[in-house]
C-alpha cells in the first residue's frame, strides 16, 4: 500500500496477515544521464571545487624562516592557523566565530534570492556523489543498465563491474581523506610520510574515517543524508519568499497530462506528456510536478530532461524552470483574465537588505579588528593568594603573572614599566638573569613571566596601575591594567 503525502513524497507499507504493518525498504534511486545547461553548470561546479580542495594544501607562501611554509593550514600542534598573508592565534577565537556567522548569513541571502544552490551545485555530499554517480554510470551504464545489473545473479560481469567501482570510489575516499589532513599538517611531508608508511596512529585514524565517511556517504546514503541527516531542508522555507527563484512546474500550460502520439493535437490539453523523465534524472527521487517539496534541491536536473522532451514535441521550453511563487502566481491569474504578463525577478527586498546590512555590519567589524589587531598582546594577572606580603620594614609587595605573546616572527626584547604609582622595586622571579629591562620573548611565543612589584605603604588600600612592555620598535609596545593592593584594599 502506499500513499503520496502533501509534500509529494511516496510512502509504502505492507500489511502482514497478522496484522502487523511493515514499512518498505527504502528503495535505490536511479538517476539517468542528461545533459543541459544546469548539467554542465554542475560539472564546472564540480571540478573546480574539487580542483580548490586538493590543490590548495600544495600552494606554497613565504612568511620567512622559521614559520610554515604553506598557504592554508591550521597547525594544531603549534596552535595557529595560517591563510596566505593571514596568521591567526588561538586568542583570536574570535576571527573563526565570525567567519562561520559571515558563511551562515552569505548562505541565508543566497538562498532567499536563489533557493537551495548551494545543496544543488556546491554542498561536499551533492559534488562527491555527483562524482561517485559518473563512476558508477561509467563503468556500469546508465539508469537502465545499473538496475538490470543489480537485479541479475552473480556472475563474472558484475562482480568485476562492481569491484571496479567501489575500488574507484575507495580511491576516491581515500584522496578526500587525505586531502582533509593536509589541511592540518604540511602536505609535502605528509605525502612523503605516507609513502613511506610513517604516520601516527592520529593521522590514519582520521584518514581512515575521513575515507569510510565519504565512502559511505556519497557511494549509499547519497540522497538520505540531504533528507534525513542534513537539518537545512528542514528551516530553508523560513528563508524564501514570493521572489525566491525556485525550481517549479507551470501546471497551468502542462495539465491535463498524457501521452502524445506525434501528429495528435495539443488542443484541450497540456503540454506534459507525463513522460516522467524529471523523475528518472532526479538525484532525490522526486517528482517536481507535485510541487516544491523538502527534498529539492534545487539542482536544475529536472529542467535539463524537460526542456529536451519539449525540443523533441516541437514546443516551448520552459515548462519545469526556475522562477519565483510570485510569477507562477501571477502567470495564472493573467491566463485567466486573458492578460499579458512580465515577470519580474526582484533581488531588492526587505529580506536581502537585512542580510546584506548584517553581513556588511560584521564585515566592517571583522575587518576593523584585524587592522587594529596587536602584533604583541601583555595579559596581567593579580595573585588572589595572598593578594600583598607587608614587608619587614613595612613596604608592601604585590606578585603577578605575566603573558606575554609575541606574534612576530623575530625574537622580541621589552623593558617593563609601570604607571600610576611610584614603586620601589620591580622583580623577575624564575627567569635566571633577566631584569624587568630585558624580558625576551622568542619569536612565535607565549612567554610567562612573575613580577613582584615593592612600593611603599600607601594610604590608600587599592590603586589601579599600568604595566607597560616597550619595545626598541614603538608599534610593538603593549599595556594592560591592573591593580596594586595594600592594607585596607581587600
Amino acid at each position: 500500500m502506499c500513499i503520496r503525502s502533501a509534500a509529494g513524497r511516496k510512502k509504502c507499507w505492507t500489511v502482514m496477515s497478522d496484522g502487523v504493518v511493515y514499512f518498505e525498504k527504502q528503495k535505490k534511486i536511479y538517476p539517468r544521464k542528461v545533459e543541459g545547461k544546469y548539467r554542465r553548470l554542475k560539472w564546472i561546479a564540480m571540478v573546480v571545487l574539487l580542483g580548490i580542495y586538493y590543490a590548495v594544501p600544495w600552494l606554497r607562501w613565504d612568511r620567512g624562516p622559521h614559520v610554515p611554509d604553506q598557504a592554508v593550514l591550521i597547525d594544531m600542534a603549534a596552535r595557529r592557523a595560517y591563510f596566505f598573508n593571514i596568521e591567526l592565534w588561538p586568542q583570536e577565537v574570535y576571527f573563526f566565530a565570525g567567519i562561520m556567522i559571515l558563511a551562515a548569513l552569505g548562505l541565508f541571502l543566497v538562498t532567499s534570492l536563489l533557493g537551495r544552490v548551494w545543496c544543488g551545485y556546491a554542498c561536499p555530499q551533492t559534488v562527491w556523489t555527483d562524482l561517485f554517480v559518473a563512476v558508477e554510470r561509467w563503468i556500469q551504464g546508465d539508469r537502465n543498465a545499473r538496475m538490470k545489473l543489480d537485479k541479475a545473479p552473480l556472475s563474472f560481469e558484475k562482480v568485476w563491474k562492481k569491484a571496479l567501482t567501489h575500488a574507484i570510489w575507495l580511491v576516491i575516499a581515500l584522496c578526500t581523506g587525505g586531502a582533509w589532513v593536509f589541511y592540518f599538517t604540511d602536505a609535502p611531508t605528509l605525502m612523503d610520510n605516507l609513502l613511506h608508511g610513517k604516520i601516527s596512529w592520529m593521522v590514519g585514524g582520521w584518514m581512515f574515517g575521513l575515507t569510510a565517511s565519504t565512502y559511505v556517504m556519497a557511494g549509499f546514503a547519497r540522497e538520505q543524508v540531504c533528507t534525513y541527516m542534513c537539518p537545512y531542508a528542514r528551516f530553508q522555507s523560513a528563508m524564501f519568499d514570493k521572489d525566491t527563484l525556485i525550481i517549479g512546474y507551470d501546471r497551468e500550460r502542462g495539465e491535463p497530462r498524457g501521452k502524445h502520439k506525434k501528429g495528435d493535437s495539443w488542443e484541450g490539453r497540456g503540454h506534459c506528456i507525463d513522460c516522467t523523465q524529471c523523475v528518472i534524472v532526479c538525484p532525490m527521487g522526486i517528482d517536481i510536478r507535485n510541487g516544491l517539496q523538502m527534498e529539492c534541491i534545487a539542482c536544475g536536473l529536472c529542467v535539463d530532461a524537460c526542456n529536451d522532451v519539449m525540443d523533441r514535441m516541437e514546443l516551448p521550453r520552459g515548462l519545469i524552470r526556475y522562477d519565483t511563487q510570485y510569477n507562477y502566481e501571477r502567470r495564472t491569474l493573467a491566463r485567466a483574465m486573458g492578460q499579458e504578463f512580465v515577470s519580474r525577478l526582484s533581488i531588492l527586498r526587505p529580506r536581502t537588505y537585512y542580510y546584506a546590512a548584517v553581513i556588511g555590519l560584521l564585515s566592517a567589524l571583522m575587518l576593523y579588528a584585524f587592522l587594529t589587531r596587536a602584533a604583541v598582546e601583555l595579559n596581567v594577572i593579580h595573585d588572589r593568594n595572598p593578594l600583598f606580603v607587608k614587608l619587614s620594614e613595612g613596604s608592601i609587595r604585590n606578585t603577578y603573572t605575566l603573558k606575554i605573546v609575541n606574534k612576530t616572527h623575530q625574537d622580541q626584547v621589552f623593558a617593563l614599566k609601570v604607571s600610576g604609582m611610584e614603586v620601589q622595586n620591580i622583580a623577575v622571579v624564575g627567569a635566571g638573569n633577566l631584569t624587568a629591562d630585558q624580558l625576551q620573548v622568542l619569536a612565535d611565543s607565549v612567554a610567562a613571566f612573575r613580577v613582584m612589584l615593592t612600593a611603599e605603604k600607601s594610604q590608600e588600600g587599592r590603586r589601579d596601575i599600568i604595566l607597560r612592555l616597550d619595545n626598541a620598535n614603538p608599534k610593538l609596545s603593549a599595556e594592560s591594567e591592573t591593580v596594586f593592593i595594600s592594607e585596607g584594599g581587600r
